[in-house]
């Protein structure tokens, strides 16, 4: 691929791991999310928004993770993905796992950058699959998640438009 079509390629997946874009990103997301509604789930929703936040940082992470180092081995699906229970343990849980998939996002979002990362080629220890089909997924989970987050909060009369 010539050299102006990778740092396109290349910006094109950092804007899309940044999100914003085309809807709320993860900060907006997360912002002033009341510590009384972390824990709740309205009728007929599948989660909680602590739920769905450890779901997110969780996921990220192993997918940094596979994209990064050989030796890493993912949580059993999916029991490993969930939290296991409905409400954060603590405030500081609820703000740690909000730093915690901060940085993963931005190591991604760093290992895309890297001029020395190859997009396309396949990661040794896959079975096919390239750092770029992990940003992509990364990406794609998130917005999926992001976009239940701020569902969620809509439905608890915590989100204003």
């Amino acid at each position: 691929m010539a050299k102006k079509n990778s740092d396109a390629l290349r910006q094109h997946l950092l804007d899309l791991l940044r999100g914003g874009q085309a809807h709320a990103d993860f900060e907006a997301a997360v912002a002033d999310f009341p510590s009384q509604l972390r824990g709740k789930k309205p009728k007929g929703a599948p989660h909680t928004a602590w739920q769905l936040l450890e779901h997110l940082r969780i996921a990220q992470w192993d997918i940094l993770e596979f994209s990064r180092n050989a030796k890493h081995v993912s949580p059993k699906w999916p029991d490993g993905y969930w939290p296991k229970t409905e409400a954060p343990p603590s405030a500081s849980a609820w703000n740690n796992s909000v730093r915690s998939f901060r940085a993963d996002l931005k190591a991604m979002a760093k290992l895309v950058a890297s001029e020395e990362s190859d997009l396309s080629a396949r990661i040794p220890h896959g079975d096919g699959q390239t750092l770029m089909r992990e940003a992509l997924l990364v990406a794609d989970h998130n917005a999926y998640h992001i976009g239940q987050l701020i569902l969620l909060r809509r439905l608890l009369g915590a989100w204003k438009d």
